[in-house]
């Protein structure tokens, strides 16, 4: 063996022995590296220039009068009108659609996890599950609206029947992300507990669901902020009302991506005789609106990330 092949060998011994094909694995190294870069920014371009067009269109609109007036008696052109309505709409709708579909999805993410056992119905129940994940939300708009059709009345509107539809979209989402929390707890802590003859019940309250607390947070967070935009099931069940309603059981309730739509799909405003008419307010306000959408999906966002960070399980040091 030669010198120096001997102090490559030395230096390095994973070097090849042509260094030809060193190189050739550095050109590919460096080609992968911009291929991948390429492709992020490919991805972050639209979302950049998406937040940029919002905030630039909707920033001068987003006042405190705009945050907290109605759109009760404003027509036409006028300067005037905000989305206070559709902000408590959102809220509450939002709210009921959570109450409803967080313990059916923790009830069903546990049921799989912990008693399922790879059963017929379990393996049953992860399929329609999966099948729900991606059905159209107009699809759940349309189920809601039959529900309350039958067991109501065909003319009945309210909160509660988006909050329904809202539902049948929240609950896979929970029940999958749910899931992969509950089987992210060791069995060693199940063990343990079992071995101390805490019934199963009692070990799944207090050990599992304790420890993935964390985790089963920053779901439900992510599951409302995926449903929280959602316009065609809302405007099949809710509808649209230019005043405030606080009853999500009686009367239609305004939410913000249907104020969006609606603020948008008027056009340009007839100004006539108004005095200090804008003609183009509805645009103005729709681009207000979906900046605050934006802003309540972000803090969502945000807020489950804090969760997860300050509340998961941390080891000794």
């Amino acid at each position: 063996m030669s010198t120096e092949t001997t102090t490559r060998n030395s230096s390095n011994p994973f070097a090849p022995r042509n260094p030809a094909l060193n190189r050739r694995r550095q050109i590919t190294d460096k080609i992968a590296a911009v291929g991948v870069t390429i492709a992020f920014a490919l991805a972050v371009i639209p979302l950049f220039s998406l937040l940029w067009i919002v905030i630039k269109n909707g920033w001068d609109r987003l006042t405190p009068y705009f945050l907290t007036v109605s759109m009760s008696g404003v027509y036409g052109g006028m300067d005037a009108g905000g989305i206070y309505h559709a902000m408590i709409g959102t809220i509450l709708v939002t709210a009921w659609a959570t109450i409803i579909s967080v313990p059916i999805g923790m009830a069903t993410a546990v049921y799989l996890v912990e008693y399922g056992n790879n059963s017929r119905l379990a393996r049953a129940t992860t399929f329609f599950v999966d099948v729900m994940t991606g059905i159209p939300s107009i699809v759940a708009g349309l189920f809601a609206a039959s529900l309350f059709a039958l067991f109501v009345s065909p003319a009945y509107r309210a909160g509660i029947m988006g909050a329904v539809a809202l539902s049948v979209l929240m609950i896979p989402t929970v029940v999958r992300s749910s899931e992969e929390m509950l089987r992210l707890v060791p069995n060693e802590l199940r063990e343990a507990s079992y071995a101390l003859g805490v019934p199963k019940w009692l070990t799944i309250v207090k050990v599992v669901l304790r420890t993935a607390a964390a985790g089963l947070t920053t779901s439900v967070m992510l599951a409302v902020a995926r449903v929280i935009g959602e316009t065609a099931p809302l405007l099949i069940t809710v509808g649209v009302i230019d005043s405030i309603n606080y009853n999500a059981f009686e009367g239609r309730m305004m939410t913000l991506p249907v104020y969006v739509y609606r603020q948008y799909s008027q056009g340009l405003a007839p100004c006539g005789a108004l005095d200090n008419c804008v003609e183009t307010i509805n645009y103005d306000r729709a681009w207000g609106a979906a900046l605050v959408l934006i802003l309540l999906v972000m803090i969502f966002n945000l807020a489950a990330r804090i969760v997860a960070y300050y509340f998961a399980p941390k080891g000794r040091n």
